[in-house]
């Protein structure tokens, strides 16, 4: 429960720091002392959305702190041990607002995201407004109450989900399916090419190779002659190469003793006598194994005309046709496994739009049930806040559904009768303000009955009600604060009364500024609030005994 509330700066208030407990806490004072400003400062440290206006004049910002004890709240506390911000059972919720207009959240003094703020909060307090009425007059409202006292909400969660993920992956299955055709087109394309280049089976420089060989057998005439004029001066002449080397190196090295400065020059014409023999020996080969054969020659040539057309067909230099045929090959598999993955998206399709219908019928089970038992709990209320003989009814009418809806398989509609007799119709169109808002306390009455939030704040949610009505609502608040934690601003003694704790909302002015401060009254104090909230500035006997009363029947 919320256990400690300090504002800094905020709106009118200067510093405000208030000590909360269980049971039903009833908020009074004058119009515009600032009774909203509490719930709103603490509705921003829950993660709302401001902005620098916020910030008390002269101030250069604004600091709100909440601290909720989290003893009974297990699902706050698993929620902080998930994120790593648990803190034992203690809970800090802190909002800093700049006067640039940022503003900077906290969660037991970790920096965190509004976002975060906003989930944590879901699981501590539950804030009725006094203008919820208004919002009752949409489908959408009905819907969340009734999953929220269905204690549906984590289910309705996982219909929505699973709705928007079958309308994600039919988008995509739609998209992918509409390209079909154009994939198709180019899937044939593609084979055609892959074919021409495949039959070609162009090997890794086999282009080089071929352009060498066709260079080669394009001269063989004067390759050969060259090869043979070589060979004749080197071997074959009477007075070749080979014998003048032969005969010098003997004759250097005929000499009994080896003459100073021509060893070596006798060792280099060794070396060049060896080195030419195995030129020789290597042009001989060469000229052995060489093939001049015109045929070969037209075979190479017609080799690479074609490959040279498929080069200028596709753009890319002959060399690279090697790669063009890996490349497509992989875009070609790209194309294939897109026809898989289409076969893959619509069995994903069949299966989620499965899984949805099984948790909207679950939903929807749930709906109805829960339907019946809040349209008797609210009728009864009704009849208990003014509206004697009043009907209130819950219509689930089934949806005519092509594909899967975030809603589930129904819509959800109120219909109320404020008067016997008359049939049930629209909110909208039967109800009156002042219904609408009985309407809307008797709701968030019975809905804050099964909520496992422990802290219930409650903004002025009885303003057009009076007289014996006004006793019951306050009973009603009583009755909830005694199974955990309930704020109420309230302008009605009859509720006031009913409290188990009494804060008092006033001004404080100085010549130079005015704030806002708040007080826990004590018996005598509470008795001369009541009274003034029946009868005005000036206190009466009367006014003073009635006051005593309401308080004294309050806590029988």
């Amino acid at each position: 429960m919320l256990t400690h509330l300090a504002i800094r700066n905020y709106a009118i208030v200067e510093y405000l720091d208030l000590e909360l407990m269980s049971g039903m806490t009833v908020i009074t004072g004058e119009t515009g002392a600032g009774k909203s400003i509490m719930l709103d400062a603490l509705g921003i440290a829950l993660g709302d959305r401001c902005d620098n206006s916020v910030i008390r004049q002269g101030a250069d910002k604004a600091d709100i702190l909440a601290s909720f004890d989290l003893t009974h709240i297990p699902e706050a506390k698993a929620w902080l041990i998930e994120h790593d911000l648990a803190n034992d059972d203690l809970c800090l919720l802190r909002r800093v607002i700049n006067k640039d207009g940022r503003s900077r959240g906290y969660i037991n003094g970790t920096p965190c995201p509004l976002g975060q703020l906003k989930l944590l909060g879901e699981f501590l307090i539950d804030i009725h407004s006094q203008h919820e009425h208004q919002s009752l007059l949409k489908l959408e409202t009905h819907r969340q109450l009734l999953d929220d006292y269905a204690g549906s909400t984590a289910l309705a969660d996982k219909v929505k989900h699973t709705a928007l993920q079958w309308k994600q992956l039919q988008q995509k299955t739609h998209n992918l399916s509409s390209n079909s055709a154009e994939q198709q087109a180019k899937q044939q394309l593609l084979s055609y090419q892959l074919d021409e280049l495949e039959k070609l089976a162009l090997a890794e420089n086999e282009v080089e190779l071929l352009e060498t060989e066709q260079k080669n057998l394009s001269q063989s005439d004067s390759i050969l002659s060259a090869c043979q004029q070589v060979l004749d001066m080197c071997a074959n002449d009477e007075a070749n190469i080979l014998s003048v080397l032969g005969a010098s190196v003997r004759r250097l090295s005929s000499f009994k003793e080896p003459i100073d400065g021509l060893s070596e020059a006798t060792m280099m014409l060794s070396n060049a006598q060896i080195q030419l023999e195995e030129a020789i020996t290597e042009i001989n080969h060469f000229v052995d194994h060489f093939d001049a054969d015109p045929q070969r020659q037209q075979q190479v040539e017609d080799r690479l005309d074609t490959i040279y057309s498929l080069a200028r067909k596709h753009h890319v230099q002959p060399n690279e046709l090697h790669v063009l045929t890996q490349q497509l090959q992989e875009e070609l598999a790209s194309i294939e496994s897109g026809d898989e993955q289409l076969e893959t998206l619509y069995e994903n399709l069949e299966k989620l739009g499965k899984d949805y219908q099984k948790l909207a019928i679950q939903l929807s089970a749930q709906r109805k049930k829960a339907a019946e038992s809040l349209a008797k709990a609210v009728q009864k209320e009704m009849q208990t806040l003014g509206m004697p003989g009043g009907l209130f009814n819950i219509v689930l009418k089934e949806m005519d559904l092509s594909e899967p809806s975030v809603q589930g398989l129904e819509t959800i509609e109120f219909l109320v009768s404020g008067n016997p007799g008359q049939p049930v119709r629209a909110l909208s169109k039967v109800a009156s303000g002042g219904e609408l808002s009985r309407i809307s306390l008797a709701i968030q009455v019975i809905t804050a009955q099964t909520s496992r939030v422990p802290t219930l704040v409650f903004d002025e949610v009885d303003v057009g009600i009076g007289g014996p009505t006004a006793e019951i609502v306050g009973k009603l608040l009583r009755k909830l604060g005694e199974k955990g934690q309930v704020l109420t601003v309230t302008h009605l003694p009859q509720v006031a009364a009913q409290g188990h704790h009494h804060l008092f909302v006033h001004k404080e002015r100085t010549k130079n500024s005015t704030q806002t401060a708040v007080s826990l009254l004590d018996q005598t104090q509470r008795i001369e609030e009541v009274a003034r909230m029946l009868g005005g500035v000036d206190l009466t006997k009367e006014s003073l005994a009635h006051a005593e009363k309401l308080l004294q029947d309050s806590q029988k």
